[in-house]
């Protein structure tokens, strides 16, 4: 079994007050998942970022701070505009992945995900079980959910993959992100970023100046405090660079691609 998660910075422009959707990337990704497929059998499962649908209204509406009662008129309709775009997003990833023959069904977090203070602490995988069993690929996304102390929050796909790997106890996680890992600075925007092939402490955290965008789901920062957790229960994860050609083929199958590995190993 693999988590595959692809960043919505891939599918998206991030920055942008626009809901886009950048359709030469996704095409190109459903080929590279659809190849391997077809070259080699594996369970997967896809989860996907929120990109430029979802992170602009959660922003605007402050999904997930706390909130006086008389303001939750106005934060239900915030709930309900970043679903309705995390969702719109959704459609144009299964769509691309349908049209490539691949048999992928939507499984929203909203649907029967619950937190306590911004951590998932109900969701029934039983649905995710039986999909895989008769050789579906699920597909879950960064999404809002009820919050038990917050009444309402937004779930990232990082922390929707610890969920996922702690529970189905997956045999590789990887990341596909716009970048080619881990940097002690934005490489984007400095040439003299240093790169991370292994990342294995919290410790090490204290050398990143900030990686790619910080959002409302946390950055690179926050990819890495979900992956590490991980590796405490011996799941090793992988950040690769998405926008490189064949990059997900590559990493599906086994063969060697630049990224950084998330592990406690040596």
């Amino acid at each position: 079994m693999i988590i595959l998660k692809i960043g919505g910075s891939i599918l998206t422009n991030k920055d942008s007050s626009e809901s886009e959707v950048d359709a030469g990337s996704l095409e190109r990704i459903a080929r590279e998942i659809k190849s391997s497929l077809d070259n080699s059998f594996k369970e997967l499962i896809i989860v996907h970022g929120a990109g430029s649908f979802g992170h602009p209204p959660a922003k605007k509406y402050k999904i997930g701070e706390a909130f006086d009662k008389s303001e939750f008129p106005e934060k239900r309709i915030g709930f309900c505009e970043t679903q309705n775009a995390v969702k719109k997003l959704n459609m144009h990833v299964c769509e691309a992945f349908i049209k490539e023959g691949l048999p992928v069904v939507a499984i929203p977090a909203s649907s029967f995900m619950t937190a306590t203070n911004k951590r998932i602490t109900h969701g029934n995988l039983d649905s995710f079980k039986r999909y895989l069993d008769k050789g579906f690929i699920p597909v879950i996304y960064g999404d809002v959910v009820l919050d038990d102390e917050l009444e309402i929050c937004v779930i990232s796909g990082d922390q929707l993959i610890q969920y996922l790997a702690v529970n189905l106890s997956p045999d590789e996680v990887i990341l596909g992100t716009d970048v080619d890992g881990v940097y002690n600075k934005n490489p984007k925007t400095h040439d003299d970023a240093i790169f991370f092939d292994k990342f294995s402490s919290l410790e090490d955290l204290d050398t990143l100046e900030g990686t790619t965008n910080v959002d409302v789901t946390g950055g690179m920062v926050g990819k890495i405090k979900e992956l590490l957790y991980l590796a405490d229960l011996g799941i090793e994860s992988k950040i690769i660079n998405a926008e490189v050609e064949n990059n997900i083929f590559k990493v599906l199958e086994n063969e060697k691609v630049k990224g950084t590995i998330i592990s406690r190993g040596n």
